[in-house]
C-alpha cells in the first residue's frame, strides 16, 4: 500500500490529507505535527479566537474524530527531525523512522523575532501558533497597556481586537506607513486614520531602542521616549520553515522552492503553504505568499498529483483582514501600479481602490465592498483593460466592467 506523509499538521498539512481523501487517494496517510493538537485554522487567531467570540471547537479543520473515521493517522506532539529523499524516509523527534511513497512537506513559518536589549523579558509574545493565542488572550486584561510592534495586518488585528476588550493599545511601526508591504499610501493612510479615530496611538517611523522591566517588560524604549507596557505583542514578519527541508538537499531560495504542481526538486517530495516559493503565471514570477487561500489551493493541488490526477496551481492571490467593523479584502498584488482608482466613500468606511497598470486592471482592495471584491476575483485573472472613469461610476454594475 502507498504511504503519503505529510510534515506538519497545520492548515496546509491538514487540508492536504483532507484533500487526498476528497480526491478518492486510497493509501496510508500519516501526518506528523509538533504541536499536541489537530490541524486547525490559524486567521481567527488574531481575530474572533484572540477576543473570546470564537470556540476552540470551531477553530479546528475537522473534529479529531474525522481522521480515524477517515483512516488519517495524526502523529502529533512529535517534530520531524530529518528528511531523507535517497531512502524515502524521515525521523521523528525520538528516533522513529517512517518510510513514504510520497511526502508532502507543510511546516508553515515562525515569526521574525527582535534581537534588541531586553527582547526576551516576560510578557513580550509573539502569535504564530495556538499556544501563543491562548497566551496573549491571557494576557489581554482590560485596563492594561498594550505595545504592538508591526503595523502589518497581525498586529493591527491584534490592536483592534485588544481595544475592542478594553485596553490601551499603542502601535509602534519602523516604517513611515502601516500595510507598507501590501498596499498603497492612500489605504496605509486610511487605516492610520481608522486606528487613531477609534482610540489606537498609532506611532510611525519609530524605531525601538530596548525593552525595559524586572522579569517581565514594564516599558518599550524608543528614540527619546519611554511607553509604558504590561504586555507586547510583536508582528514583524514571518520566515519561512526551510531548514528542514534544506538539510535534505531539496532547493530552497526564501522557501522551499517548488513548480506548478508544488513539486520540490527532490523526487517524490512535495512543499504546500507559507513555505514555499511557487510560480504564478498569472503575475508571470515567483513568489512566496503568506495567505491561507495559497496553503489551500496549493494542498489540493499537490493532493490531486499524488492521487494521479495531474493539477497545477495558477490563481491569483487574495486575501482579507478584519479590524474593527472594518473588513479588507483584496485580489491580486498591487506592486507596479501606475493609476489608482477609488469606487464609493473612505468616510463612510465603504469604498474600494482599483490599481492599474497600463490601463489593466491588476488588483482591488475591498472595504465592506464584497461584490467588488467578488467580481474582481473573476475579473482581475482576465487581465482586462477597464477605463478609470467606469471603475469610479457606482452606477455601472461591477459584472458590466469588461
Amino acid at each position: 500500500m502507498p504511504t503519503t506523509i505529510i510534515v506538519g499538521a497545520g492548515h496546509a498539512g491538514g487540508q492536504t490529507a483532507i484533500s487526498l481523501r476528497q480526491a478518492g487517494y486510497e493509501g496510508r496517510i500519516v501526518v506528523c505535527g509538533a504541536e499536541p493538537v489537530p490541524p486547525y485554522q490559524r486567521p481567527p487567531l488574531s481575530k474572533k479566537y484572540l477576543s473570546g467570540d470564537l470556540e476552540l471547537a470551531r477553530v479546528f479543520l475537522r473534529p479529531e474524530s474525522f481522521y480515524s473515521a477517515n483512516d488519517i493517522e495524526l502523529r502529533l506532539g512529535k517534530a520531524v527531525r530529518e528528511i531523507d529523499p535517497a531512502r524515502r524516509t524521515i525521523v521523528l523527534e525520538g528516533g522513529e523512522s517512517l518510510a513514504y511513497t510520497e511526502l508532502v512537506i507543510a511546516t508553515g513559518s515562525r515569526p521574525r523575532r527582535l534581537e534588541s536589549p531586553g527582547a526576551t523579558l516576560g510578557n513580550i509574545l509573539y502569535l504564530r501558533s495556538l499556544e501563543d493565542a491562548d497566551a496573549i488572550r491571557n494576557a489581554l486584561v482590560a485596563g492594561r497597556k498594550l505595545v504592538v510592534v508591526g503595523g502589518g495586518y497581525i498586529g493591527l488585528e491584534i490592536a483592534a481586537t485588544a481595544k475592542g476588550l478594553g485596553l490601551e493599545v499603542c502601535v509602534i511601526e519602523a516604517a513611515d506607513r502601516i500595510l507598507g508591504r501590501v498596499t498603497a499610501p492612500e489605504m496605509s493612510a486610511y487605516y492610520t486614520r481608522a486606528h487613531r479615530s477609534r482610540g489606537v496611538d498609532v506611532r510611525l517611523s519609530t524605531a525601538i531602542t530596548s525593552f525595559e522591566g524586572n522579569g517581565t517588560v514594564q516599558a518599550v524604549v524608543c528614540a527619546g521616549e519611554t511607553i509604558p507596557a504590561d504586555v507586547v505583542v510583536v508582528g514583524i514578519g514571518i520566515v519561512p520553515e526551510a531548514d528542514l527541508a534544506a538539510a535534505a538537499g531539496i532547493r530552497c531560495d526564501d522557501g522551499i522552492v517548488v513548480d506548478e504542481r508544488c513539486a520540490t526538486s527532490a523526487d517524490h517530495v512535495y512543499a504546500v503553504g507559507d513555505c514555499t516559493r511557487h510560480p504564478n503565471p498569472i503575475l508571470g514570477r515567483t513568489l512566496r505568499l503568506e495567505s491561507v487561500q495559497n496553503a489551500l489551493e496549493q494542498a489540493r493541488t499537490a493532493a490531486s498529483n499524488i492521487a494521479g490526477t495531474p493539477s497545477t496551481y495558477e490563481q491569483v492571490p487574495w486575501f482579507w483582514s478584519d479590524q474593527f467593523d472594518l473588513k479588507l479584502q483584496m485580489v491580486g498584488m498591487s506592486q507596479g501600479y501606475d493609476t489608482i482608482v477609488q469606487r464609493g466613500s473612505m468616510d463612510a468606511d465603504d469604498f474600494a481602490m482599483f490599481y492599474l497598470r497600463e490601463g489593466v486592471l491588476i488588483a482591488v482592495d475591498a472595504v465592506n465592498r464584497p461584490r467588488e471584491f467578488m467580481a474582481c476575483r473573476k475579473l482581475v485573472p482576465q487581465r482586462p483593460s477597464i477605463a478609470p472613469a467606469r471603475l469610479a461610476d457606482e452606477s455601472i454594475p461591477m459584472q458590466e466592467m469588461v
